[in-house]
């Protein structure tokens, strides 16, 4: 039995925090709708897991991001979907496997870690110029050493560029 704070998934109204329990029926508060009475053994609803909550941190760094023109979202190029990355050990240890799709994702935090990390030392008031150029040319080089993954894009203008790009 489900009680106060549990998530509930109902049929119609779709998923909802229970906010009180009356004698014969859940008060759920359902994002979008608001409180509904629902009956505990109406046809179709059920008990789901909590759904996950959107950061508002990571939101307003998102946004932030979109309007510095870094937010669009890389697209894999199409033969990858779906693939499998498959790394074997010389040594006879169990191979090591990940969806291509997984390994693109994490190549695209970087990619946007990198770019926001730039933004910040270019923002930076107490470094020099000199030390903003040295920061920099690391981070250019993370680029470069980034390079061998760009098959992984769908589209150019996504791609890691070193130092000649």
């Amino acid at each position: 039995m489900p009680r106060i704070g549990a998530w509930i998934e109902h049929p119609q109204l779709g998923v909802g925090r229970i906010a009180n329990i009356n004698e014969n029926a859940w008060v759920v508060s359902f994002p979008g709708v608001g409180l509904r009475n629902v009956q505990p053994n109406e046809v179709g609803v059920r008990e789901v897991p909590a759904p996950p909550q959107e950061d508002p941190i990571k939101r307003a760094v998102r946004e932030v991001l979109d309007e510095y023109g870094f937010g669009a979202v890389a697209e894999i190029a199409g033969r990858w979907e779906g693939g499998e990355i498959v790394v074997r050990s010389a040594t006879g240890a169990q191979d090591h496997r990940m969806e291509v799709d997984k390994l693109f994702h994490k190549v695209v935090m970087i990619r946007d870690r990198l770019r926001v990390l730039e933004q910040k030392i270019n923002a930076n008031k107490t470094l020099s110029g000199a030390e903003k150029v040295d920061l920099q040319q690391y981070v250019t080089r993370c680029y470069g050493s980034l390079t061998s993954l760009n098959f992984l894009f769908k589209r150019d203008e996504d791609k890691f560029r070193g130092s000649s790009g």
